[in-house]
């Protein structure tokens, strides 16, 4: 019984933080204390962050969201050395953040504002103005949706976010409550209000056992590993739409080479070799292969170079031809950018 009783208690407790959010609303109920939170720390509005959060991750349903508990879609750059995922954003295959908590992706997108030039303007507005607030993410080319500004504003102002720039996170759950009453009669909600009224204590230490064998989910993995054959792999390909205007493009899951992709989309080699600029036949593992010509121009005005990428593999990041991507920065055929390199994709490189 009292083993029983332990496990209904635990449950109470974590039952708020693992659930999942199918609404807005809900996503504001969970998350609005974090954006108070980092509004304390960092003196960035709350309701901005929780309409960011809102917006980047379509209520809580995005990949990055579910899977990364990356809220704010923050790219690795050159000084990340934890976990990370692809996801196609601008280009295909992009490296993102993931992330343990989906708190530290609230902390990480303060310290993003907090620590980048371009943004130091923002904290020299007032903290509770959030429509400057919305226009100056906007000026300072926090995003490139020309609506930006109104949309976040919109946000705001239609689940009155603004009342959690007037609390602190002492009380922010107190403002949760004040735009949901209906939340009084959520258990787990109030559970974290009033813990010690509706959790409890078990008297005695209880010892879980669980039946679960170390092993058991490493011989499988083995056993489906062994079974698996490098042409079932390379039949999960699909065809993808890329952000440039929709180009066909694939990623490669396993080493081949170009007569196999040739063979399975009938396409001849010459085609594949010509419209990915490729300078050998074997294709590897992550490689992006486009399956149509390639576009003059990006589909973003700029990018900066990764550590250790090519021309080549922003040419293919971005859906465009090789020698355009030269042209436009006036590089020769064969240069290699530097890590931190600006590279321009649809205008020409202005002269010095």
């Amino acid at each position: 019984m009292k083993r029983l009783f332990l496990l209904v208690s635990l449950l109470v407790l974590s039952k708020f933080s693992a659930q999942t959010w199918a609404t807005e609303d809900q996503y504001i109920q969970k998350f609005a204390k974090y954006a108070v939170e980092e509004m304390e720390k960092y003196k960035i509005p709350a309701s901005i962050t929780l309409a960011q959060g809102l917006l980047e991750t379509g209520g809580g349903q995005s990949r990055l969201a579910r899977e990364g508990k990356n809220h704010f879609g923050i790219k690795c750059k050159e000084d990340w050395t934890g976990k990370t995922m692809k996801h196609t954003d601008d280009a295909p295959n992009e490296c993102f953040r993931v992330y343990d908590d989906p708190r530290q992706s609230y902390e990480d997108h303060s310290i993003f504002l907090a620590t980048r030039k371009y943004y130091t303007g923002l904290f020299n507005l007032d903290m509770k103005d959030y429509k400057a607030w919305a226009n100056g993410l906007k000026k300072a080319g926090y995003a490139t949706n020309p609506r930006y500004a109104s949309i976040l504003i919109g946000k705001i102002e239609r689940y009155k976010l603004y009342e959690f720039d007037n609390t602190n996170s002492k009380e922010a759950l107190y403002a949760v409550l004040k735009l949901y009453p209906n939340l009084k009669d959520d258990r787990t909600f109030m559970a974290q209000l009033e813990p010690e009224k509706y959790t409890k204590k078990a008297k005695d230490p209880v010892t879980v056992v669980v039946p679960y064998k170390q092993t058991t989910y490493a011989q499988q993995q083995k056993r489906v590993e062994r079974i698996k054959t490098k042409a079932e792999i390379l039949n999960t390909i699909l065809i993808k739409s890329h952000p440039n205007d929709g180009l066909k493009y694939i990623i490669i899951p396993e080493d081949t080479d170009v007569q196999y992709i040739a063979k399975k989309f009938k396409i001849s080699e010459s085609r594949l070799i010509k419209w990915n600029e490729l300078e050998s036949d074997v294709l590897q593992k992550n490689e992006i292969v486009f399956l149509e010509s390639k576009n003059s121009d990006g589909n973003t005005p700029t990018y900066k170079a990764e550590s250790g990428e090519d021309m080549h593999d922003i040419a293919q990041k971005f859906g465009i031809k090789l020698n355009k991507l030269y042209a436009k920065n006036r590089m020769d055929e064969g240069q290699q950018p530097s890590a931190g390199q600006l590279i321009y994709l649809i205008d020409k490189k202005p002269r010095n």
